[in-house]
């Protein structure tokens, strides 16, 4: 019987939620935000609140604890280098739960978690961090959703197309193909 515990499970392991807070947990303190459902985001406070405390002790042995939790280095690193000592004034309350609304699909109230002082500064310092570390490096492939968001969709391509090889090139190809698609039907046998 579960008498007494207040703990909320999701409807998973023991061992699955462990390992999806410390997740949650490693994302939030390298991005500065992160958008969940309410109930997460409640339950994700608690366990970000006490490592961002270990990050502010800043000794080995709060390291220790804190990676035994978040099982990330680039995580703990951010945590006891710039996160920690940033809150080193603050006693508790590191975190700020906003409500954003319902998600589409099933209803569920969503919720963007951020770190209290300057959400921005942590990703302004995780961006130059991971700007150090790809220098050199080419830059990835820019995918359908990332162009989606920078406003380059199929018909703009096309449209470009359209301007190098005019319109008039565009419908006589168009036109060809429709033919020989017409030529293919009629030259086919029947039965009989």
């Amino acid at each position: 019987m579960r008498h007494n515990r207040d703990d909320k499970r999701f409807s998973r392991t023991i061992g699955h939620l462990r390992c999806m807070m410390a997740n949650l947990t490693n994302d939030l303190i390298v991005y500065g935000r992160l958008r969940t459902t309410t109930p997460k985001a409640k339950e994700l406070r608690r366990h970000a609140e006490r490592m961002i405390t270990l990050g502010r002790k800043g000794d080995l042995s709060a390291r220790r604890r804190a990676m035994a939790f978040m099982r990330n280095k680039q995580a703990v690193t951010t945590l006891f280098s710039s996160v920690g000592p940033r809150f080193r004034e603050r006693n508790g309350g590191y975190t700020r739960i906003l409500k954003v609304g319902i998600r589409p699909g099933d209803c569920t109230p969503m919720s963007l978690i951020e770190l209290v002082e300057g959400a921005a500064a942590t990703a302004a310092i995780t961006a130059g961090e991971k700007g150090a570390q790809a220098a050199g490096k080419p830059a990835p492939k820019q995918g359908r959703r990332a162009a989606k968001a920078a406003g380059t969709t199929g018909k703009e391509k096309a449209s470009k197309k359209e301007k190098k090889e005019g319109p008039a090139s565009r419908s006589a190809s168009s036109g060809a193909e429709k033919k020989g698609k017409k030529e293919k039907t009629k030259k086919s046998p029947g039965k009989g």
